[in-house]
């Protein structure tokens, strides 16, 4: 019996994420599940573009979305290679409510995520994506913490 049939994994790019990401590649293939591999990034702010015409804002956007799609593309590819099914996901947000909302939308029944392991004043002012995310997610949440 499968465990898994719909696995998010979030990623930030950092080294936190690999092992969480290389975890839900080895569940993915164990389950014959399908691996979403999402990651979540900030729209440019209007603040910063008050003055600038409509189109300066999309192309800034753009930008910051097809650089995430090229990020993601490795990742992808990886995991397929690994004889896995997976997508990529461009999420826009604060990465807690994009990655919720998602999981929401795709009906996953696994996040996958990687912590930092930030401690005291910097988990504090930092706050944790993690943890968010665990607090009111959906489904059930596995973190991997970085080494």
């Amino acid at each position: 019996m499968k465990m898994f049939q719909r696995i998010l994994v979030a990623t930030d790019f950092s080294p936190a994420s690999t092992p969480a990401f290389e975890q839900s590649v080895k569940m993915a293939k164990r389950d014959g599940a399908l691996l979403l591999i999402a990651h979540a990034y900030q729209e440019p702010g209007l603040v910063e573009l008050s003055h600038a015409p409509a189109r300066v804002y999309e192309e800034w956007d753009q930008k910051l979305r097809e650089g995430v799609e090229r990020k993601l593309r490795p990742v992808v590819e990886y995991a397929r290679k690994e004889g896995v099914e997976a997508r990529a996901m461009v999420l826009t947000g604060f990465a807690d409510e994009a990655i919720i909302e998602a999981a929401k939308q795709q009906r996953v029944d696994l996040i996958v995520m990687g912590t930092h392991g930030r401690r005291g004043a910097a988990r504090l002012f930092l706050g944790s994506v993690a943890s968010r995310v665990i607090s009111t997610a959906p489904c059930p949440v596995m973190t991997v913490r970085s080494a």
